[in-house]
């Protein structure tokens, strides 16, 4: 028997695995945090799938993620990464990811933990949702909109309130899987 899914993986095996296993499932990890607010804002204009099917090639490009060697990228780095034909070769995107690891290593020094910080604006749990289709599903809310306020205080970039709800949707701040969708009730259960 075929499960009941969202609408929005349609019938790429790269989407529905993504589906299937990743989204909306709570994240924790500080640095797995940090890669996903990358993608989401490399996203931006974007469908996902064009960053999914890209994930690897970054994490390659941008040192693993890894915000101590991105803060310190050189110019000669960026223009590497134009060069780059695995990710997504925008100048703007590039920069606010120097820029992003930048603000990350600060408001972890002044944190803690970067986890703690986002989660904060759920009050540090998974909110589930109840949309019967996903035309019902908000562009954004007023948690993505706090979020993407405090993220841009302190430096952060290409985190407007949309960015900020995908991201969590995706890291599973929001349990936005469809009421009719296998992985609602999985994921409600196993995560609250």
């Amino acid at each position: 028997m075929t499960k009941s899914r969202c609408s929005w993986p349609k019938d790429d095996p790269i989407y529905l695995e993504y589906h299937d296993k990743e989204w909306g499932v709570p994240v924790y990890d500080d640095l797995e945090l940090f890669e996903k607010l990358i993608l989401a804002g490399s996203q931006a204009g974007l469908s996902w799938i064009t960053i999914l099917k890209r994930q690897v090639n970054y994490r390659k490009a941008y040192d693993q993620f890894d915000p101590f060697k991105m803060a310190n990228w050189t110019e000669m780095k960026i223009e590497t990464l134009l060069k780059d034909s695995g990710i997504i070769r925008n100048r703007l995107k590039i920069l606010a990811a120097r820029q992003n690891a930048k603000s990350y290593l600060k408001l972890i020094e002044e944190k803690g933990k970067f986890s703690d910080f986002l989660w904060s604006f759920v009050n540090h749990n998974q909110i589930t949702n109840y949309w019967e289709s996903w035309d019902e599903t908000p562009a954004k809310t007023k948690e993505s909109e706090k979020m993407s306020r405090e993220l841009k205080v302190r430096g952060f970039q290409f985190v407007g309130p949309t960015i900020c709800y995908a991201f969590m949707q995706a890291v599973g701040m929001v349990n936005d899987h469809i009421t009719s969708c296998f992985r609602h009730s999985e994921i409600a259960k196993e995560y609250q």
